[in-house]
Order: structure tokens, then sequence, then C-alpha cells
């Protein structure tokens, strides 16, 4: 009589498919894990893999429309990742707020998108944009410099509108260093005796 333990030869193909994609998925997920610390060591992967789909796109003189529509998704995550959890100006919050006057209480900044969840959704796009080059269907036709100035226009206005943001609700959306208090002031004497 067998047992509720079914070994993976018994089920068929689509569980061995199953099974694979599970162990496939929790070794990417352990590697995703370990590179968490190493911003730095991420961010150079991501432009290698930059710089390779640049001189991809260069060297065949073609995939604008692809390399367009990359620029507008990654516009798109810098404006998440500039941006705050709660937008001061289109929700009322019950949880921590942007201090928008000089007496409101220090609250951190929090992104709308983390770091880490920016840097991986830019290094998945790159990949998949390079991955498009290598099909000639993804090759449309189009004049690239209108592309170009189109794109160029639409970041300064986004960002313009951005920066304004910023300005108006006082916020910061990068550590510049570790912040130092100055402390209490002794008054009078410096505790030197006479």
């Amino acid at each position: 009589m067998e047992g509720p333990n079914v070994s993976m030869t018994d089920a068929g193909p689509g569980s061995a498919i199953a099974q694979w994609r599970t162990d496939f998925s929790r070794k990417f997920q352990f590697y995703l894990d370990k590179s968490t610390p190493h911003i730095t060591g991420r961010w150079l992967g991501t432009l290698s893999i930059a710089l390779f789909y640049a001189l991809r796109v260069y060297f065949v003189q073609g995939f604008y429309i692809v390399t367009y529509g990359l620029g507008i998704y990654l516009l798109n995550l810098l404006i998440g990742f500039l941006s705050p959890m709660v937008d001061p100006e289109l929700e009322v919050s019950d949880g921590p707020t942007l201090p928008t006057k000089g007496s409101d209480e220090f609250r951190p900044f929090i992104r709308r998108l983390p770091e880490f969840k920016f840097w991986y959704a830019i290094t998945k796009a790159f990949l998949i944009a390079f991955l498009m080059t290598f099909f000639s269907v993804f090759d449309v036709p189009v004049f690239w410099p209108i592309l170009l100035s189109y794109w160029i226009v639409l970041f300064v206005l986004t960002m313009k509108r951005q920066i304004m943001h910023m300005i108006k609700y006082r916020y910061l959306p990068f550590n510049v260093g570790k912040q130092t208090y100055a402390g209490k002031k002794s008054s009078g004497n410096s505790g030197a005796a006479d």
C-alpha cells in the first residue's frame, strides 16, 4: 500500500518541472537576499548590464523604440524612488507624514519605491530590453532624434514638477551623510579655573 508520499518520478513531467521551478526560485531568492547589503556591487552590476545594452543598440543601429520604452519605464521608476510613500497633497494619513513647517516633528523620509526594489526593477528592465534586441520584430524603424528629444522634454518637465514638490514639502530623498547636532552650549565659563 502506497502512502501520501509519492516520489517525483511517479508524478509525471509536470511535477518535475514544477519542482525544478520551485528549486530555481528558492536559489534565486537566496542569492538575491545575499546581495541586499552590497549596494555598490549591485549598482555596478546594473551599470555594466546597461553598458552592454547601450553597446548592443549602438552597434546594431536599431531598437530605438525599445530604448524609448525603457527610458519611459526608468523615468517612472525614478519618480517612485524620489516620491514619499504618503503624498501630502493627495492623502491625509493617520501615520507619519512629511513635516510642512519648521516646528513640525522630524519624520524620516520613506520612499514609495525602496532602493532594493528600484535596483531590481531597473536590472530586470535592462535585461529584458537586452533580450529584446535579439528579435527583429522589436526593431521598429523610427526617427530616433525625435524620440530622444521628446524623452528629454518629458524628463525635464517631470523632474521640474518633482523638484517643486520637494521644495514645497521640504524633503530630500537622499541621505547626505550622518547628521550631527550641536549639543547644549555652555554659558559663561568653559570650566577652566581662574
